[in-house]
C-alpha cells in the first residue's frame, strides 16, 4: 500500500501521458504497484487504505493508552518511537515493532479516531510542581564488565522532569560537585530557586536537628547564586523520589549494553543518550514529553549568573585592553593591573561582587577586586599589583647590575636610605625605567651627576632628568636653582596693576543706550 502523496504522483503523470513502464521508472517503483492504482479513483484508494490499515490491529489492545498519551498532549504530534517506548515500560512488553504502531496511529487518524492539533501549544494542565522551582540532585555509582568505577551526577526538575547527568572516575569532592551543578545549570539554560539533596551529600557537613552545615565553598555557591535548599533524608522517595529513578535508570538501562573505552566517551554516549532517551520519550509521571516541556519551564528558570567557581575556565573570560595608566575599564569604572600590562591586554572574569584579572599567556590570576559600584571610581591596590613574588633584598640587588657607574652606584645608595620604607616601589620603578631599555649611558651619567647636585633622589626624578638631556641635548650640568624666598614687603613693589579710567566704560554704556 504506497502513501496518499505517492499515489497522487502516479495519477498526476498518467494525465500528462506517461505510460506506466516509464512512471515505474521515474518513480522509482515496481510496475505491478503501478498497474494496482493506475484504474483506481479517490474513492477507491480511501477504502483500499482503510481497509489496508485495519490490518494492522496489533495495537487495538492498547488504543486507550495511546489515545490518552496524545490527549496529555493536547493532540500535537509524537515522536512514535517515544510512544513505542512509553508502551514497552508500561507494559513490559508490546505486540509489534515501531513501524506497525506508525501504521496505527496513521490508520487511527484516517478514520477520525484521532485528531492531531496542528496549532500551537497551550498549557492548561498544572504539574505537581510549578515550573522553574525544584531541582533534585542524587549521586551513584556503576562498575562496568571491566571493572572501571564510574560516579554518577544525575539532576532532574521536577515539574517538566528534564534530565541531566555526568559521570567521573574518581569520588566526588564538593569542588566536582559544584562543577557539575554549574555545568547542570548550563544544560537546563538558567537557575531553579530550590535545589534538593539529601543530607549524606558531600556538600553537607553535618545536620543538626534541623540546622544543616554546609561545606564553606557549597555555603558560598548558595549565596553566590541565592538557591534555597531543601535537604532530606536518604531514601525519602517522597521528597526524592524522581531523581532516585533517573539514577536508577541510568545504571540499568545506559550502562549494561555499552563499553567504553574512556571517560570522555561515556560523558559524550551517555548525553546523547540523555537526549534520545531519558528526555526523548514519554515520561510515565506526566504522560508529556521532557525535551518538549523544557521549552516551558526554561521561561520560568531564573537566568544564569557568572560564578566565582568558573573563574578559571579559560572559555569563560574576556579580553580588556590596558591603557597607558596600566588600568582597564569594567563596567563604568577602572583597574589598576600590574604596570607590565600597560598598553598590553589582560583576561578578566566576573560574578556579581568581584573581578578576577589574569594573564593571557600564563591564565594566572594577576589581580583581585570587589567590584565598585560608584560609578567612574578608579580602584586601586598596591600591595595587589607590586611584584610580591620577589624580597626587596634581591631587588636592591638586581638594580646595581642594571649599570657600572660609580654615578649609579652613589645614587642607589642615598636612594635606598630616603626611601627606606618605599624601596621595592622604587626598584620596581627602576625596572621599568631602565632595564632592557636602550640607555645612553652618557646621558644617564649628566642625569645621575645632576640629581647628586641637587639632591633628588627619587628614581622617577631620575628618569625625568634622563629624559631632558636625551631629548633636548642641552648642557651637561643644569643650573643649580635656588630656592625663591617670598617677600611679602618688595611684592607689592614688583606688581604694579594698571587702573583704566572709569569714563571709559560710562561712553561705552551712553553709546550702547543711544543706539537703542
Amino acid at each position: 500500500m504506497v502513501k496518499r502523496g505517492m499515489y497522487q504522483e502516479i495519477k498526476r503523470l498518467k494525465i500528462l501521458g506517461r505510460s506506466k513502464n516509464r512512471v515505474s521508472k521515474e518513480l522509482n517503483i515496481d510496475i505491478k504497484t503501478v498497474r494496482k492504482y493506475w484504474h483506481m479513483n479517490d474513492e477507491q484508494y480511501q477504502k483500499s487504505l482503510i481497509e489496508f490499515s485495519f490490518r494492522e490491529k496489533e495495537f487495538e489492545g492498547l488504543k486507550t493508552d495511546i489515545l490518552a498519551v496524545y490527549e496529555k498532549n493536547d493532540f500535537m504530534k509524537l515522536n512514535v518511537a517515544a510512544i513505542h517506548d512509553y508502551l514497552l515500560e508500561l507494559k513490559g512488553e508490546v505486540p509489534a515493532k515501531e513501524n506497525t504502531l506508525r501504521n496505527y496511529i496513521h490508520y487511527l487518524v484516517e478514520t477520525g479516531q484521532l485528531s492531531l492539533n496542528k496549532k500551537s501549544r497551550y498549557y492548561t494542565q498544572v504539574p505537581d510542581m510549578p515550573y522553574g522551582k525544584q531541582l533534585q540532585l542524587d549521586f551513584g555509582q556503576y562498575i562496568d564488565k571491566n571493572n572501571r568505577k564510574y560516579f554518577i551526577f544525575a539532576a532532574v526538575l521536577s515539574a517538566s522532569r528534564f534530565k541531566y547527568a555526568a559521570l567521573q572516575e574518581s569520588p566526588f569532592s564538593t569542588k566536582d560537585l559544584i562543577s557539575h551543578l554549574l555545568d547542570c545549570f548550563g544544560y537546563l539554560g538558567g537557575m531553579p530557586e530550590e535545589l534538593v539533596i539529601d543530607q549524606d551529600c558531600t556538600m553537607v557537613v553535618s545536620e543538626n536537628h534541623g540546622d544543616i552545615i554546609y561545606t564553606r565553598q557549597f555555603k558560598e555557591l548558595i549565596e553566590e547564586m541565592d538557591l534555597k535548599m531543601y535537604v532530606c533524608r536518604g531514601a525519602d522517595p517522597e521528597s526524592k523520589g524522581k531523581i532516585e529513578n533517573v539514577v536508577k535508570f541510568i545504571k540499568y538501562n545506559f550502562f549494561p549494553v555499552r563499553e567504553f573505552q574512556s571517560l570522555s566517551q561515556a560523558n559524550e554516549s551517555l548525553m546523547k543518550w540523555l537526549e534520545r532517551k531519558a528526555n526523548g520519550r514519554i515520561s510515565q509521571a506526566t504522560k508529556k514529553i521532557p525535551l518538549i516541556e523544557i521549552e516551558t519551564e526554561r521561561l520560568s528558570l531564573r537566568p544564569l549568573r557568572n560564578s566565582i567557581f568558573h573563574k578559571d575556565m579559560i572559555g569563560a573570560r574576556e579580553e580588556r585592553v590596558v591603557n597607558e595608566k596600566s588600568r582597564i575599564a569594567v563596567d563604568t569604572s577602572q583597574y589598576d593591573v600590574p604596570n607590565e600590562y600597560r598598553n598590553g591586554s589582560v583576561d578578566i572574569y566576573k560574578t556579581e561582587s568581584k573581578l578576577f584579572i589574569f594573564d593571557r599567556k600564563s591564565c594566572q590570576k594577576i589581580a583581585e577586586y570587589t567590584l565598585s559600584v560608584i560609578p567612574g571610581k578608579i580602584v586601586s591596590n598596591k600591595a595587589m599589583i607590586r611584584d610580591m613574588g620577589t624580597t626587596a633584598k634581591s631587588l636592591k640587588e638586581e638594580v646595581k647590575t642594571y649599570f657600572e657607574l660609580t654615578e649609579w652606584e652613589m645614587f642607589l645608595e642615598y636612594n635606598f636610605t630616603k626611601f627606606t620604607r618605599y624601596v621595592r616601589d622604587q626598584c620596581l620603578q627602576a625596572r621599568k625605567f631602565f632595564k632592557d631599555q636602550h640607555i645612553d649611558q652618557e646621558k644617564l651619567t649628566q642625569a645621575l651627576s645632576n640629581c647628586l647636585e641637587n639632591k633628588s633622589y627619587s628614581i622617577k626624578d631620575l628618569w625625568d632628568n634622563y629624559q631632558y638631556y636625551f631629548k633636548s641635548g642641552l648642557p651637561e650640568v643644569l643650573p643649580k636653582i635656588d630656592r625663591i624666598v617670598n617677600t611679602k614687603v618688595n611684592a607689592r613693589h614688583v606688581l604694579e596693576v594698571i587702573k583704566p579710567d572709569i569714563g571709559v566704560y560710562q561712553n561705552l554704556c551712553n553709546t550702547i543706550g543711544g543706539q537703542q
